[in-house]
């Protein structure tokens, strides 16, 4: 669906003519993940660091991010790239009353890119949580994440290092688990220098 080695700048755009229905869906879930959070257009081209036009015309379908662009989008939203990616893909769920269940099998949900690694969306309604199995193997804690919506960790295997900037750093074997409220600056990396495995269950909004 995204271009890996474009810029926004190259990013394909359409004019008034929607690329396609994922790529609709897509800019709908951005403008509503920026509308929750207060935001003009004007202030998440400032804290993403992209054009207006760009964002404009990427809310209305017009435009398809490139993987780095829908990256700072994330960010400045406080979400992530397989978030934005799954809120897209709930909408072509049917219409009708919502199931009362939800079956993901091993090889299924919505996957891409999440803190440093590679999540998968564990479920497929619009639940009050967002369970992911991610799998990561990054040595350097990169840049620190932060939202506004609670998360819990539990360590499924290797070794975690998490970062919480003043609050210090905990090292995370098998078994163990950590919780953080909304507004917590966080980041991790392999603490062994191996690969590592977790269950991450964030809070999503209401409104998003």
């Amino acid at each position: 669906m995204f271009s890996r080695d474009h810029s926004e700048g190259a990013a394909i755009s359409t004019g008034s003519v929607a690329i396609d229905e994922q790529t609709e869906r897509l800019g709908a879930r951005i403008r509503s993940f920026r509308q929750a959070r207060g935001l003009t257009l004007v202030e998440l081209a400032r804290l993403s660091d992209l054009s207006h036009p760009f964002l404009s015309q990427l809310e209305r379908g017009h435009a398809r991010p490139s993987m780095p662009s829908l990256e700072r989008i994330a960010r400045a939203l406080g979400s992530s790239q397989v978030e934005l990616m799954a809120g897209a893909a709930e909408q072509e769920l049917p219409s009708g009353p919502p199931a009362r269940s939800s079956v993901v099998r091993e090889h299924e949900g919505v996957q891409g890119p999440f803190g440093g690694g590679q999540a998968r969306i564990l479920v497929r309604a619009d639940t009050p949580f967002v369970p992911m199995e991610f799998r990561g193997d990054n040595l350097e804690f990169g840049e620190f994440y932060t939202h506004d919506e609670d998360e819990f960790l539990h360590v499924v295997s290797g070794t975690v290092a998490v970062d919480l900037a003043d609050e210090g750093i905990h090292t995370l074997e098998p078994g163990d688990s950590l919780h953080y409220v909304g507004g917590a600056l966080h980041r991790w990396r392999s603490a062994d220098g191996k690969g590592y495995r977790m269950f991450i269950v964030k809070e999503r909004r209401a409104d998003a």
